[in-house]
């Protein structure tokens, strides 16, 4: 039997051989020309359909089923498309089989639906008791009732929605410009120095708040800065957000944001992403300001940052705000065809913003073809 097996593998292997060397002394058996006719004429059908050959859903099954039942020959006779092309008709076919079997019998999918005796016990205990969905799973569990914690949290969610002066979203919370931030930004000058400025932006509209420059930071320094930025007639944040450094530890400064109702809220060690907002604005500063100019002095450094501030909070705009700017920039349309786009120049022309502006010209134009 072993020899029989080992006889016939190698005359198959002969057979392929002699036919790659010898393609035009190969001649197929007279039972295939039926198959390859019908291939042929099927190619043909498609061809002639239109100018562009148009492959329906059953030319593809067709090809599909000739390459299944005869690996041998349909290579010989495809012409119309790439073998890569049936091979991927092939998955798909697969696919769509699978996806057929996998339906489950019934019309009804996913879990079958909790009892209505179930569900009104669920919003009883809720409405009785204002309990959560913890404290009502448990108490189903010892009622010998067999659901889950999440099934109990779906149904008081639909039958029970939060309203909304209950709801203290995270976004609210920041709009109400309930919380503030600070850091240093140290710069680099012309004498081979260094310079200090404070920045003090709100995480609400990210509005910048507060920035000035020195350069011999102290701690009485820092809280002249605090009450110029917050003083008595304008609400101040409620949290400010800071990182370890000493001088914001410092007991003065911390008397000092006490003093003006103020919590302090310390970022953990080397975590500065816990004070994003101001670190962003930081890196904003560096990227559209710093890198592109050379600090003369203290003097230069706070002219140039007051200025960006006032481009920062009333002309840019900003992802986060829907694309608006942290003062409210309004929407000027055009207010005639004439109308021109100027760009209004920033900070030397480093920056600039647009408006539209009416041409005295085609004023001019538009009275004397009236006239």
């Amino acid at each position: 039997m072993l020899a029989k097996a080992v006889r016939c593998g190698i005359s198959i292997a002969c057979y392929r051989l002699a036919r790659v060397l010898a393609p035009e002394l190969y001649r197929p058996p007279p039972e295939t020309w039926a198959l390859e006719r019908l291939a042929q004429q099927q190619q043909l059908a498609v061809c002639l359909h239109k100018r562009k050959p148009r492959i329906r859903d059953r030319d593809r099954l067709f090809w599909v089923v000739y390459r299944t039942f005869f690996p041998g020959l349909w290579l010989q006779t495809l012409r119309i498309v790439q073998p890569d092309t049936v091979v991927r008709w092939h998955r798909n076919l697969v696919r769509i089989v699978w996806r057929m079997r996998s339906r489950p019998k019934s019309r009804r999918r996913g879990r079958p639906r909790l009892q209505a005796e179930i569900r009104a016990t669920i919003c009883r205990m809720a409405t009785e008791n204002g309990w959560g969905a913890t404290r009502i799973h448990g108490e189903l569990l010892k009622l010998g009732i067999d659901v889950s914690e999440r099934s109990v949290s779906r149904i008081l969610k639909r039958q029970f929605p939060i309203p909304a002066d209950r709801l203290r979203p995270w976004r609210a919370f920041l709009r109400n410009e309930a919380v503030a931030a600070m850091d240093f930004l140290v710069v680099p000058t012309a004498s081979f120095g260094f310079l200090y400025a404070l920045v003090l932006i709100g995480h609400g509209r990210r509005k910048v708040l507060h920035v000035n420059v020195t350069a011999h930071p102290t701690a009485a320094w820092v809280s002249q800065q605090l009450r110029e930025a917050f003083p008595g007639d304008e609400p101040a944040p409620r949290y400010l957000v800071h990182d370890q450094d000493s001088i914001f530890c410092s007991h003065a400064v911390q008397e000092t944001l006490r003093g003006m109702n103020i919590v302090p809220s310390k970022i953990a060690f080397r975590c500065p992403w816990q004070n994003g907002v101001c670190e962003r604005f930081v890196g904003t500063v560096r990227r559209e300001l710093l890198d592109h100019v050379i600090v003369l002095g203290e003097r230069h450094l706070r002219r140039l940052l007051g200025e960006y501030a006032r481009y920062y909070n009333t002309q840019r705009t900003h992802l986060t705000l829907n694309k608006d700017s942290p003062l409210g920039r309004a929407v000027e349309s055009r207010p005639s065809p004439s109308a021109t786009l100027i760009a209004v120049p920033h900070l030397g022309g480093l920056h600039h913003h647009y408006a539209w502006r009416n041409d005295p010209q085609g004023q001019e134009g538009d009275l004397k073809k009236a006239a």
